[in-house]
């Protein structure tokens, strides 16, 4: 138990690095994903460009939302953006920070899905196989425009017997195939470099600003972590009180049983002091309700003072 609760403690501790492994959990389910999908084009004008883009943008939408729900900061940049003023500012260029980091983690999957299928190229070739102009591509002579137009929805399927040994299939495929790697190359190369100038810009600009709102956003998170734990130990304590309470009438056969209770007097006090004061419903509700519509000012000089 105790090995778990260290495991435990050192997730919330390291949130920060949690989630990045986490990411790069995603990015690889996302290569495993592909490779093991069976990848079908149907092969018919009026569904090609449908499926390709569709296998090619749904699954990156699909991880991006999971990674929006496995990052916990998403919640808390969702509550710390619509909590009421009460007597803390709100300081928007940390909920920007925050949004910053959430969405960078998030897109690291669906990022990789585009990537991936842009260099393998055949959702590229099933969507835009069709839009090719047959001039450009010998073989489409003296076809009417009806076959020239399936003979190209046929071009990702070489099985077919019309487009088994076709020179023409072959050189739309090909070609298709390279543009689809060449933007996906491109796409890789803008994206390192984007991160390498962010990277390497940042400290050219105003550092003190990044290090305040990164200060505050890990406060926010682990502001909520340690009211929500400080929640369930005063829930805890409080139920336990209860049912102490509730069979009190029970004490005596208790007794018989040889479990060892403290005596009454100090039981009430010893719980009164861990409960702070706050013992009964009402009182707790009022606690919560005033937390979340009086958030307190981030001065603890004020609260030493009273």
């Amino acid at each position: 138990m105790d090995r778990f609760r260290m495991i435990f403690q050192y997730f919330q501790s390291n949130s920060e690095s949690v989630m990045n492994g986490i990411c790069g959990l995603l990015a690889l389910a996302s290569v495993k994903i592909y490779t093991c999908f069976d990848f079908s084009c149907p092969c018919l004008p009026q569904y090609n460009m449908a499926y390709g883009l569709g296998i090619m943008f749904i699954p990156p939408v699909i991880l991006f939302l999971c990674g929006l729900m496995l990052n916990r900061q998403s919640l808390v940049m969702l509550d710390e953006w619509r909590r009421p003023q009460g007597h803390r500012k709100k300081d928007l260029a940390v909920i920007r920070y925050m949004f910053s980091s959430i969405v960078q983690r998030a897109m690291v999957a669906p990022v990789v899905w585009i990537i991936v299928t842009l260099l393998d190229g055949k959702c590229l070739i099933c969507a835009f196989s069709g839009s090719m102009d047959p001039e450009k591509f010998v073989g489409f002579a003296n076809v009417t425009p009806v076959q020239v137009e399936q003979l190209l929805a046929k071009v990702p399927c070489k099985d077919d017997e019309l487009m088994r040994n076709n020179i023409s299939r072959k050189a739309v495929s090909r070609y298709l195939r390279c543009w689809s790697q060449a933007l996906g190359w491109s796409i890789l190369l803008i994206l390192i470099v984007a991160a390498f100038l962010a990277r390497w810009l940042r400290p050219c600009f105003n550092h003190a600003t990044l290090l305040q709102a990164r200060h505050w956003s890990n406060y926010i998170d682990i502001e909520q972590k340690i009211f929500e734990e400080t929640c369930c130990e005063h829930s805890r304590l409080f139920a336990h009180k209860c049912i102490l309470h509730f069979f009190e009438s029970m004490r005596q056969e208790i007794k018989l049983h040889n479990f060892n209770l403290p005596r009454k007097g100090e039981r009430d006090e010893e719980e009164e002091d861990l409960l702070q004061g706050i013992t009964d419903k009402d009182q707790v509700n009022k606690l919560l309700k005033t937390w979340y519509y009086e958030k307190p000012p981030l001065n603890v000089s004020q609260t030493t003072q009273r």
